[in-house]
């Protein structure tokens, strides 16, 4: 059926493409909504980047499925934002929706003062460290340890080997991890 839809969208047809990004359109903000850290710039890139899709489909070579393709496209729109504004706008409050289990830990604990804001605290320390990263690092990150795509899968969506997925992802959990190590230090 996606192999159809494609081909048909790849000829111009508007509704086939339509039909495409109803299927995808909701992953493609969501990894908008990490990358950019609020709502409104979530919704701002993932329509850029439906656009951006849309006006070259007939490029698309059906090499890789239409959804790696397509996130690629958002993460390199996002990527692209977030070197023009020279600031990233990363917010764990946001990325952890209701689904999440940190999100769940947090509520089952409001009972404990003393946890809930040991908990603000750390998250507030992981979102300042995330925002020292590069968009690179960032981006791995994101699709890995919140997302949790595959090696695989995230080599095909930044069109990288694995193996620079893999050193990447630990380049920047290292990073991570001394950052957080010097900021509870400083705290």
């Amino acid at each position: 059926m996606e192999t159809k839809l494609l081909e048909r969208a790849i000829q111009g047809d508007v509704e086939s493409f339509e039909q495409l990004i109803k299927k995808y359109n909701r992953y493609a903000y969501n990894i908008a909504y990490r990358m950019m850290g609020n709502e409104e710039d979530a919704k701002d890139m993932s329509q850029e980047a439906l656009i951006k899709a849309y006006k070259n489909i007939k490029k698309f070579k059906m090499e890789s499925s239409f959804s790696t393709w397509l996130y690629r496209i958002v993460i390199n729109t996002c990527k692209d934002e977030l070197r023009k504004r020279k600031e990233t706008a990363y917010s764990l409050d946001e990325t952890f929706g209701e689904d999440n289990r940190l999100k769940h830990e947090i509520s089952d604990e409001k009972s404990d003062p003393i946890l809930v804001y040991e908990k603000a605290e750390l998250k507030a320390n992981i979102e300042s460290a995330l925002n020292r990263l590069s968009d690179d690092g960032k981006s791995v990150v994101v699709l890995k340890d919140i997302l949790g795509y595959s090696y695989d899968e995230i080599g095909e969506i930044l069109q990288i080997p694995i193996g620079t997925v893999r050193s990447r992802l630990n380049r920047s959990r290292i990073a991570l991890k001394e950052i957080l190590r010097v900021q509870i230090a400083e705290s």
